[in-house]
């Protein structure tokens, strides 16, 4: 009898066991299934967005190409509140655009003109003086060092060999860790490419490079209509107090000319200022197009709700996208493909956030 009991002991025992073994079995091939299916949703919604991604970008380049097209006898031309036409190409500033051709609304596209950059390979020495002055504290800046700076750049962009005063060439860099030889050449390659001349990586240590500088076209001024917090901020004469008025001003109505500058920036200001800005575009542009973010009601009102609809008064949160796919590209008529120069699927996006009024106390 006892015996019985301990038998039927023991089978209890493996029959629990056993149902645990199971359930531990059945949980795992479970979570397995379940990991593969999200896996599977994560990437067709990956492709589908990459899908949609693409087809912006080609309607983005088209939305180029249309300017340079002649315009329609019936086109309506954007105004602004006092009647005056706005310049079409004075919208690619950055701001979110809305394509002639409809592209999916769960995309976000921003262009950028590059006559909203400084360009690197067409900078006077002078102005390169002025710039790093500006980046090394301006009027306290030490006069030694901006000129080894400057000397440095010289060598660099030269067409020779030979070491100017303080300057630094090929004997220099060879002498590197990771020794390599000066461009000699006023083209620079990349925009990047001004970290290997002595002391600029320093010089411009936490700046978005790709967004205050370019080195295609021939613009050898700044247009403030489309120009980048990060170009501006190097610009000698603009503090960013001045930055985010002028910011605020070309979100009413553009600057046509230099009275119009005179009438933002103060004398003082615009005298270093002026040998700096025009009103040119270029034919150059980075073009960024990436997926909208999604906010759930609760996040824009600050309510707890079931329904998508929203507070018309309530205000959609700023966006924090700061990576992109990103293309620079050249336009060169309306019946002609661009010209790609460069892609980068994770470009950083330039300070894309409208003009900051009420940080400064703007009043336009």
């Amino acid at each position: 009898m006892h015996n019985s009991f301990k038998q039927a002991g023991s089978v209890i025992i493996i029959v629990l066991w056993t149902a645990v073994l199971l359930t531990v079995l059945v949980t795992a091939m479970a979570g397995k299934v379940r990991l593969s299916a999200q896996t599977a949703a994560h990437n067709r919604d990956a492709s589908q967005d990459w899908a949609q991604l693409m087809a912006t970008v080609n309607f983005a380049e088209m939305e180029l190409m249309l300017e340079r097209m002649p315009a329609p006898i019936d086109q309506q031309l954007e105004e602004t509140e006092e009647g005056e036409i706005l310049n079409p190409y004075y919208r690619y500033d950055g701001e979110p655009l809305e394509l002639n051709y409809v592209a999916p609304d769960n995309m976000v596209v921003r262009i950028y003109d590059h006559a909203g950059k400084i360009n690197l390979n067409r900078i006077p020495r002078r102005n390169m003086q002025l710039l790093i002055e500006k980046l090394l504290g301006g009027d306290a800046a030490e006069p030694e060092e901006v000129q080894d700076l400057l000397a440095a750049w010289t060598d660099w962009t030269d067409l020779n060999d030979l070491e100017g005063l303080n300057g630094a060439e090929k004997d220099y860099y060879l002498e590197l860790d990771q020794a390599y030889i000066p461009r000699n050449n006023p083209e620079l390659d990349t925009v990047e490419e001004i970290l290997h001349v002595r002391g600029f990586a320093q010089l411009l240590e936490g700046i978005n490079l790709d967004a205050a500088f370019t080195i295609y076209g021939n613009t050898r001024t700044v247009n403030l209509n489309v120009a980048t917090r990060e170009a501006m901020r190097l610009l000698p004469g603009l503090d960013d107090e001045l930055i985010e008025t002028i910011i605020a001003f070309r979100e009413l109505e553009d600057i046509s000319n230099r009275a119009e500058i005179a009438e933002i920036v103060p004398f003082e200001n615009l005298q270093e200022l002026t040998q700096w800005v025009d009103t040119n575009t270029s034919n150059i542009y980075s073009i960024f197009v990436y997926p909208k973010q999604r906010f759930s009601s609760t996040a824009l009102t600050g309510q707890q709700s079931d329904s998508l609809e929203l507070d018309e008064d309530a205000v959609e949160p700023e966006d924090t996208v700061r990576q992109a796919y990103m293309e620079i590209v050249e336009i060169r008529s309306g019946n002609a493909l661009p010209r790609i120069y460069k892609v980068d699927p994770y470009g950083m996006l330039p300070d894309t956030a409208k003009a900051r009024v009420e940080e400064y106390g703007i009043e336009l």
